[in-house]
């Protein structure tokens, strides 16, 4: 039996607000998509203390690649000392990193840091007790 799925074809875009890299992510993550944004998202984490948000609000499908990816940057981020920060306001997404352990190992915002420099509050239950600088942060797996 063939199957044919239409699929979003995923697109990024990279800016900056208030000094933080902002990549937006358009479509799915999964097994062909996880290779390039890897990549893409390994030059951004390169450099000493890298500040980066990732808006995951038009993602519309993640897999366990997907999940990899995010867990390969939070630790290269906390490694160089950063900040990771992911942006969603899905339920299923949610649930997703609740169900595998994640929630609490990202710090979550329902919406894009403001250009005005106010400190969104990260969605209850998430993100990390320690700060990102602190070396015994717990290291996520998925």
């Amino acid at each position: 039996m063939t199957e044919n799925r239409t699929r979003s074809a995923p697109s990024r875009t990279v800016r900056s607000i208030d000094g933080a890299t902002v990549v937006t992510w358009h479509g799915e993550i999964d097994l062909v998509t996880a290779i390039p944004l890897a990549s893409r998202l390994d030059a951004l984490t390169s450099g000493p203390h890298p500040d980066l948000v990732l808006d995951l609000r038009s993602v519309s499908f993640i897999d366990c690649s997907g999940l990899s990816v995010l867990c390969r940057t939070r630790n290269r981020v906390l490694a160089r000392h950063g900040r990771l920060r992911l942006v969603t306001d899905s339920d299923t997404f949610l649930r997703i990193l609740r169900v595998t352990g994640l929630r609490r190992v990202f710090e979550i915002h329902p919406h894009l840091p403001s250009a005005g420099g106010e400190r969104p509050r990260p969605l209850p239950g998430t993100g990390p007790e320690r700060s990102f600088g602190n070396a015994s942060a717990p290291r996520a797996t998925a």
